[in-house]
């Protein structure tokens, strides 16, 4: 087996409550009680999300002194920089802020930096670039700047006032920026905002501008809506796997309704060079247009996304979506060759009794898709990983992590061999010269040794509950969907179906053969389980026990159950 298998304990009383008070059924009712809900109430606001029920912008700490100082720069004519990331949050929340900001009167202006040119973050000199394109004395930094306060002491010292709007873990001291709107300053709990990423954060912003605005009289804020602006917000959110949930799950949720009406030029040219015809769900934003918009910004800047998302109509929008798909194709022949490279690496010398963290570095490797293959090699390894590259004196690197491992936490403890780090618990990015990348690894596996258990080291299957194959589950089952949008915090249902045999003989499919299908039964109707990349694995035989997620294909107007393998293992195990 890949996985630990680990099914949610059944909670029979807390479970009645919730099928007697919203009328579903005990599977829903558990599956609601894993993912943390369990009142009527949060079950009613959880299976119903509202956004209604948005809770005010100014509870953000230090949003209010944002509002006011931008308020303050708009009155006086003030110009205004957003200095972004170039990620598909930063870039969502540039735009979103752009749409909001140009119609009612501000001067403002976009910077998105060159990877390559000037690395992550709020870096003096990238801000130095970007003030000398463009001049004033308010910059918003966004999805970056929490950790940045030598760059914004400096900036205060010229007279340059800085809004940091920024999900990241804040540095110790923060930074002395005009306003720091950052949930991490804030409590925990609902109305924490601890979930949202700079994209919803943005979309707060633009809540407390415009509230702020009509509270003051102004006119031109009277009708302006922001409903329209919520694809940016489900698009960022889904792409940047911030928990789905609290807010988030408000703000995806209407989103995602207004990504599959296709109102945004650039959207809608993206979907159509993608080949995407069929309903947005959180997969296709996840794995069809997030690296399509990530793609210039891993190679060079991120200037072509955000245009593309700012696109006016078709005939601006066109040339940008195929460039963007042009890239993503590039990017993705240099990620393979990167990962096939560091994976074959490692399988040659890894020793899994003390390789708690890979670190692996090369010149020349391209330091726009090092991220990428950091994810790719993490799911090979299950270890937390940096991958790091450059051509210079300086190497720069980012970092997956895993559940029980604080990566950004970490590489505070080896702020000595760094020039630079930020980032949070589950990724991270850096930059350290070549020489100290030796060090960097033994000072991560000491820490990670004395932080993890070996059981840590092999992923958890966490299941939901354990059902049968029957006509009532299967109704159950469909009842499942009410538990959309999927994402962080809120994964697709996953069970466990134990005792099965095959109805008749597995076999490959896929061009390459690399996919399985069975016929699996419990002794009465046979369903269909795919087994995706299983095709040159070891498949069950006699009786045995399968991790699924359920899911529907319309099959000849048909609609009917297949079941997704995650893993399996002998009955009785």
């Amino acid at each position: 087996m890949k996985y630990r298998w680990q099914v949610a304990s059944a909670e029979p009383l807390v479970a009645a409550q919730l099928e007697a008070a919203l009328r579903i059924s005990p599977l829903l009712a558990q599956c609601l009680i894993n993912r943390g809900v369990r009142t009527p109430a949060q079950a009613d606001a959880f299976l119903a999300p509202r956004l209604k029920d948005l809770a005010d912008p100014f509870l953000i700490p230090h949003l209010a002194a944002a509002v006011d100082r931008l308020w303050q720069a708009r009155d006086a004519d003030e110009p205004v920089v957003i200095f972004g990331d170039y990620d598909v949050d930063g870039v969502s929340a540039t735009a979103l802020l752009l749409e909001v900001l140009r119609p009612l009167g501000w001067q403002i202006e976009p910077y998105l930096p060159h990877r390559l040119e000037e690395g992550y973050g709020l870096t003096r000199d990238a801000v130095a670039k970007c003030l000398q394109r463009f001049p004033g004395r308010l910059l918003l930094a966004v999805d970056c700047g929490s950790t940045a306060a030598e760059t914004i002491a400096w900036l205060n010292r010229r007279g340059v006032d800085v809004i940091v709007l920024d999900h990241h873990q804040v540095s110790n001291p923060p930074p002395a920026a005009r306003a720091l709107v950052n949930p991490h300053l804030g409590p925990a709990g609902p109305e924490g905002f601890r979930e949202l990423c700079s994209v919803g954060l943005a979309f707060k912003l633009a809540h407390g501008l415009i509230k702020r605005g009509r509270e003051a009289g102004r006119p031109e804020t009277v009708r302006f809506d922001l409903k329209p602006l919520l694809d940016l917000v489900a698009l960022g959110t889904i792409a940047d796997l911030v928990p789905v949930t609290g807010e988030n799950r408000l703000l995806v949720t209407a989103g995602l309704r207004r990504l599959n009406q296709r109102v945004r030029p650039g959207i809608r040219e993206l979907c159509d060079v993608a080949g995407l015809s069929g309903e947005i769900r959180p997969y296709e934003v996840g794995f069809v247009l997030a690296p399509r918009l990530n793609a210039a910004g891993r190679l060079e800047d991120a200037t072509e996304a955000l245009e593309l998302l700012l696109a006016p109509d078709a005939e601006r929008a066109r040339p940008l979506a195929e460039s963007l798909d042009a890239r993503n194709t590039e990017r993705q022949n240099l990620e393979r060759g990167i990962a096939e490279e560091v994976i074959g690496a490692v399988r040659a010398r890894f020793n899994p009794a003390t390789d708690y963290v890979i670190v692996e570095g090369q010149l020349l490797w391209h330091v726009g898709v090092v991220g990428i293959v950091a994810s790719r090699v993490l799911q090979e390894f299950y270890r937390p990983t940096i991958i790091l590259g450059g051509d210079g004196h300086e190497w720069r690197g980012s970092g997956r992590s895993i559940e029980g491992f604080d990566l950004a936490a970490a590489l505070r403890q080896c702020d000595d061999l760094l020039v630079r780090h930020g980032g949070h618990a589950m990724a991270a990015g850096l930059t350290v010269r070549p020489e100290l990348v030796g060090p960097l690894r033994a000072r991560l596996n000491h820490l990670a040794r004395a932080t993890l258990r070996p059981h840590q080291l092999q992923p958890v299957l966490r299941l939901d509950a354990t059902v049968s194959l029957d006509a009532r589950t299967e109704a159950a089952l469909a009842e499942m969907e009410r538990l959309q949008p999927f994402g962080q915090d809120n994964p697709p249902v996953q069970l466990l179906v134990a005792g099965l045999t095959h109805r008749r003989p597995p076999r490959k499919m896929g061009r390459d053969e690399q996919h399985a299908k069975f016929w699996v039964t419990q002794g009465g109707r046979a369903y269909e389980a795919v087994w995706w990349g299983g095709g040159n694995k070891p498949w069950p035989e006699d009786r045995f026990d399968l991790a699924v997620t359920p899911q529907w294909r319309e099959y000849r107007g048909q609609r009917r159950l297949q079941l997704r393998v995650l893993d399996w293992r002998p009955a009785g195990d």
